[in-house]
């Protein structure tokens, strides 16, 4: 191969959508093997979560066609038919009612690989204060950017720039890749180069096919195909495309009516409120619950949005060691006993914010432990499910599910649709007078457009056959393959030897890759072999623990997973990355 060459591989064409379509016999799968029959699930749902008999919606737009055949991708069947435990031992990865909260330690790090990976931090640091040294002197047209000009300060400082300039521009090439088409599966890239060391890039006009572990399709729903891809056309010919409108002007409508009521009926919970924006949802929602003379405590990892909602509402801020509930007591205890700043009066209220599923760490909220802890001192509890609703739980239902916590145990419920529901937005959920007080306080709803019709019939189409109201078990088939994927990849890394984090049971598998040129090298090689990953590194995460986070997919079968997992135990060899005590452990 010659030098700038980039191999491309065609990754098991033979279970990829663009692969002619699949011809199987009644009673064999893909290789032509019998396959257990799977009778529909009953007793999961509670007759007010079943198909009830109700007066017709707006959100009956299912094709007649739709039936369990239809609805349910071959690539999900083929997961279950060919999966090493048997069909019994599956479902017991799922039908669990509740778990107890297990605490997740980080893995132990050998001393010579932190030390190593600080010294290869210094010394980049150290270089690019050279470069900008020397560079300010000899090539001074070059950082004109950071001096002033014409009596205008520059727009940002040489020091705060630093990172991006010198350390993130120099792997920018693993973030960012643009796609074309459905990011399901797998995933088409654009291929790009650059000529200047990453500050551009140009496209070369040819495409990589490759297996995607990078995006967040939790359940599969990201699809331009099937049911919930057929009901929002016919939702676009019914109802157009948007109002142009925020919900407190014209926004309003059935659709995102009876969309609110479907979500609610999902989390049961009495009301629900959807925004359009999931980052808004948090940042706007905040604000409009606590304000000067409330305490907001927060977890250390918390989301950005909720960092930023935190700051905008003008409440005190606290923060508590990430899901450790002793420490969350001390401040508790502190804050109620010391009182408001200065004139030490009690807090108007006493609101405290976790993480469902903390993404970059793959770890489960102790949520059993918040909730004692909210019937002992009386706070306020907002849980933030962005990724863990739809993905959790013996119904999908979040850590609530999971746990078998009484949702109405949690006062704010916030989730979004852009992940398992394959929809753009968010959430809010709780007691109807939550919800009617937000419809008049949070700016997102005040002034925020209202949610496209096409978004909205992608969420409760989706949301529909979670619940089993579309008539058929592919909701409950794309919980148990998720399950079954995310338990059974996370096993594989760590009996290969790899430092991994996360619970079991969470469809986030982080791999800690810690020295800051296995980054970019991994994703590089990963690349090569077909398979797009996130790697992650500061300042999302601890500057020494630079990581690969693992996204698993109802829609990826067990055959895509051994694939990935022998292509990561290659690169595991060649990089050195297994640290860990597994049985693949080869240093």
């Amino acid at each position: 191969m010659g030098k700038g060459e980039r191999a491309t591989f065609d990754v098991n064409p033979r279970l990829t959508p663009s692969s002619q379509p699949l011809s199987l016999k009644k009673g064999r799968n893909i290789h032509g093997l019998p396959t257990a029959q799977r009778p529909v699930k009953k007793g999961l749902l509670s007759e007010d979560e079943g198909v009830s008999d109700r007066e017709p919606s707006v959100l009956d737009l299912r094709p007649a066609h739709c039936s369990a055949a239809h609805s349910a991708s071959p690539l999900l069947q083929e997961a279950l038919d060919t999966s090493v435990l048997p069909l019994h031992k599956r479902k017991l990865l799922h039908d669990t009612k509740s778990h107890a909260f297990v605490h997740v330690e980080e893995p132990e790090v050998p001393l010579f690989i932190l030390v190593t990976t600080y010294f290869s931090y210094l010394v980049l640091i150290v270089f690019a204060h050279l470069r900008d040294f020397f560079g300010k002197r000899f090539k001074s047209q070059e950082y004109a950017y950071l001096r002033h000009h014409d009596g205008y300060a520059p727009i940002f400082s040489d020091f705060e720039s630093l990172w991006r300039r010198r350390l993130y521009q120099r792997i920018s090439d693993c973030f960012q890749r643009p796609i074309t088409g459905v990011a399901g599966a797998y995933v088409t890239l654009l291929d790009r180069v650059s000529n200047d060391f990453n500050r551009t890039f140009k496209l070369t006009g040819t495409k990589t096919r490759t297996l995607n572990l990078a995006s967040y399709n939790y359940l599969g729903f990201a699809q331009s195909t099937g049911p919930c891809a057929d009901s929002v056309e016919q939702s676009i010919e019914q109802f157009g495309v948007g109002n142009a409108s925020p919900c407190a002007d014209l926004g309003t409508t059935q659709l995102l009516r009876e969309t609110e009521s479907t979500v609610a009926r999902f989390l049961g919970t009495e009301g629900a409120l959807v925004v359009s924006m999931g980052f808004a949802t948090n940042s706007t929602t905040l604000p409009a619950l606590v304000s000067k003379g409330c305490l907001l405590i927060s977890d250390e990892l918390n989301h950005a949005s909720l960092v930023t909602g935190s700051r905008l509402s003008g409440a005190t801020i606290r923060v508590f060691r990430h899901n450790d509930t002793s420490h969350l007591e001390s401040v508790l205890r502190d804050a109620i006993s010391q009182g408001q700043p200065r004139t030490h009066r009690p807090w108007k209220k006493i609101l405290v914010v976790v993480e469902g599923l903390y993404s970059m760490e793959g770890q489960f909220c102790d949520l059993p432990g918040i909730v004692a802890l909210k019937e002992k001192y009386k706070f306020y509890l907002f849980v933030d499910e962005a990724h863990s609703i739809g993905a959790v739980g013996p119904r999908g239902r979040g850590v609530c599910d999971w746990f078998g916590v009484d949702p109405r145990k949690v006062d704010i419920h916030m989730g979004t649709f852009t992940k398992s529901f394959g929809s753009t937005g968010g959430y809010i959920s709780g007691k109807k007078e939550l919800i009617d007080f937000l419809r008049l306080n949070n700016h997102s709803t005040m002034y925020g457009e209202s949610t496209s019709v096409p978004v909205l019939q992608q969420i409760a189409s989706s949301v529909r056959i979670i619940m089993g109201e579309d008539g058929t078990n592919d909701g409950q088939r794309r919980l148990e393959t998720l399950a079954f994927n995310g338990m059974y990849f996370a096993k594989r890394l760590r009996e290969m030897g790899y430092l991994t984090l996360g619970s079991d049971g969470s469809p986030v598998a982080p791999m800690l890759l810690m020295n800051p040129a296995k980054i970019p090298a991994f994703s590089r090689e990963c690349l090569k072999r077909g398979i797009s990953v996130v790697v992650v590194c500061y300042p999302a995460t601890p500057i020494i623990t630079s990581r690969v986070r693992f996204c698993l997919s109802a829609s990826h079968t067990k055959e895509d997973l051994d694939y990935a997992l022998e292509q990561i135990d290659t690169i595991g060899n060649l990089l050195m990355l297994k640290l860990g005590s597994g049985s693949g452990n080869q240093h």
